[in-house]
């Protein structure tokens, strides 16, 4: 498995707030709508509800504390791509979240992309031929900054319906036949959505510090100002959330590289505790009630 992405808490507080957002996926620049404003597809719940969260600090490091949205992470949402789900562009479903490609959060995680994109064969990458004659990377018109070249409308990855090798992730794809976890193989920002870290450093009255790193849902304020035009969202639609287990166990290998083993044991726990509660408090909208 790669190597855990943990906080440092020797990093200044603008290094440590870079680090989260580089990577995050970026949705175009258009129009903003007000963040109170209702999202217009009847599919989705409103931005903005009750949430439950749960502070606890990192067994691992005890400069660090978690802060976690149990509403988020016990919820029943889970990834509907090929199967409802509506992609992000109208018109373009199959895309998925992969209309736009995917950025890098850093030269170490496009290095080790590459790593794996060289042992990718025309049977299970669709566009093996053109991604490896003129490139599978390009710069973003916007901001300058590397990511996985876009072919076609869709990120060059991508295997469209029909392709023998199976439609999706080519990168996803290799890391089943090899028997890997798909974050091993695919850009950070790939297969941390639709899981949001960001890092704040937290003044305490005693003059001391500590680094707080929150875990929580990657909803449509996530992509930027762009994401409220995005054509469907999975975080807040109905339709996306009918699994049988919830996010913390769905997402169990993704959490520990996040988070640490420690604490996402402690995460279980907790969580746990949640879903034995009678009543528990503040359940994510898009549940099925």
């Amino acid at each position: 498995m790669a190597k855990t992405k943990k906080a440092n808490p020797d990093k200044t507080r603008d290094k440590a707030s870079k680090k989260q957002t580089k990577g995050a996926g970026k949705a175009p620049k258009t129009v903003t709508v007000a963040a109170d404003a209702a999202v217009d597809a009847p599919d989705e719940v409103g931005l903005d509800f009750a949430r439950a969260w749960v502070e606890f600090p990192d067994p691992a490091d005890d400069e660090q504390i978690f802060r976690c949205d149990m509403t988020w992470l016990t919820s029943r949402w889970s990834c509907v791509f090929g199967s409802g789900c509506q992609g992000i562009k109208a018109g373009r479903a199959d895309d998925g979240c992969c209309t736009l490609g995917a950025h890098f959060s850093d030269e170490d995680d496009e290095k080790r992309v590459a790593g794996h994109v060289a042992r990718l064969t025309p049977d299970i990458w669709q566009f093996h031929d053109v991604g490896t004659e003129s490139g599978w990377t390009q710069l973003d018109e916007d901001d300058g900054e590397r990511q996985t070249r876009r072919w076609n409308g869709s990120c060059i990855f991508q295997n469209r319906p029909g392709f023998a090798g199976g439609a999706g992730c080519s990168l996803h794809i290799l890391a089943l036949k090899e028997g890997r976890e798909p974050l091993e193989t695919k850009p950070d920002v790939c297969w941390q959505l639709p899981v949001r870290r960001t890092y704040d450093w937290i003044d305490r009255p005693d003059d001391t510090q500590v680094l707080q790193i929150t875990i929580g849902e990657y909803d449509r304020r996530g992509w930027g100002p762009g994401g409220h035009d995005l054509h469907w969202w999975c975080t807040s639609a109905r339709s996306a959330h009918g699994a049988g287990d919830p996010v913390y166990v769905t997402y169990r290998a993704e959490l520990i590289e996040l988070m640490g083993k420690k604490a996402y044991a402690r995460l279980v726990e907790l969580c746990e505790e949640r879903m034995a509660s009678l009543l528990p408090m503040a359940p994510h909208p898009a549940d099925a009630r």
